[in-house]
């Protein structure tokens, strides 16, 4: 079976033993994911992948979400995170408004929550990584929710947040260049729920991040104020969990669990491209109006 090497106190984990570009039978795949529910953030060194493969291993999740087509890869399975232009193969410029929408990947934010049925996972796989920068950050919202005060757990009792991916790119990009009218308007803001509770094992978990702009019933500053009050409490050093790239390694996270971020690299002086493929969740966190 599945060695596994703990890489925080509180969560995350090493999976030691696994190819995941090879074919993986049922018991070896169960025991991935009891620690996926478990750890929230897994980690797999020296993978072998190419798309195909990691298409594959991702599909074991669940159904594969198409990624927008503001990102550079174009509205397929993967979202290229990279300054790579996919047709030249050339670096992309540091102005170019690519670079432009991806700068807002160093926001706190959970992938999809923009969408009304929000992802379960992620799957990133390090293809070419930059001789340094370019770490992600990761952040245990089930312990931050444990952390709050009762008065808090309380106050969110039944939140609905309103949460909008043209909104967190207006946060580095206020005209929103970087998106088509056209792309705006494949993604109205959504709603979910400021708690989410885990199926399996019950363990609730904030559920915030960038991309939310605004909470049902409350005034737009006071909302603001509150998610940044809880984004500030839920990122605090004890909750974050920074991983340095190598390249072959594969991270799965859980967005019902985790907010994540980009760190920076010079994208003058180094080449990157990471591939994401976005696992689909079952549900919408709230009923429809």
């Amino acid at each position: 079976m599945i060695e596994i090497r703990k890489l925080h106190p509180l969560y995350g984990a090493e999976i030691v033993g696994v190819d995941t570009g090879k074919p993986i039978n049922d018991a070896v795949f169960a025991a991935i994911r009891d620690a996926f529910e478990e750890y929230s953030v897994l980690l797999f060194r020296n993978q072998d992948l190419d798309d195909e493969r990691q298409i594959a291993f991702s599909e074991r999740f669940g159904p594969l979400e198409n990624t927008v087509s503001a990102n550079s890869g174009g509205g397929g399975a993967f979202a290229r995170q990279s300054n790579i232009d996919i047709e030249t193969g050339e670096v992309i410029p540091s102005d170019d408004k690519r670079m432009l929408y991806q700068k807002a990947n160093m926001l706190w934010h959970s992938d999809s929550s923009f969408k009304p049925v929000p992802a379960l996972c992620s799957l990133l796989s390090a293809r070419i990584v930059p001789e340094e920068g370019g770490a992600t950050e990761f952040a245990d919202m089930r312990a931050a929710y444990d952390d709050l005060p009762e008065a808090t757990k309380r106050k969110l009792e039944g939140l609905v947040a309103e949460h909008s991916l043209v909104w967190s790119r207006s946060l580095v990009d206020p005209a929103v260049t970087g998106m088509t009218e056209a792309q705006k308007a494949e993604v109205p803001p959504a709603r979910q729920t400021m708690v989410r509770v885990n199926p399996v094992n019950g363990r609730k978990a904030l559920y915030i991040g960038s991309h939310v702009f605004g909470i049902l019933g409350w005034p737009d500053a006071e909302a603001r104020a509150f998610v940044a009050e809880l984004t500030e409490h839920a990122t605090q050093p004890k909750y974050v969990l920074r991983h340095e790239w190598r390249e072959g390694d594969m991270i799965v996270w859980d967005n019902r669990a985790v907010l994540h971020r980009a760190t920076p690299f010079d994208t003058a002086k180094y080449r990157r491209l990471m591939q994401r493929t976005t696992v689909a969740g079952d549900a919408p966190t709230v009923s429809a109006a």
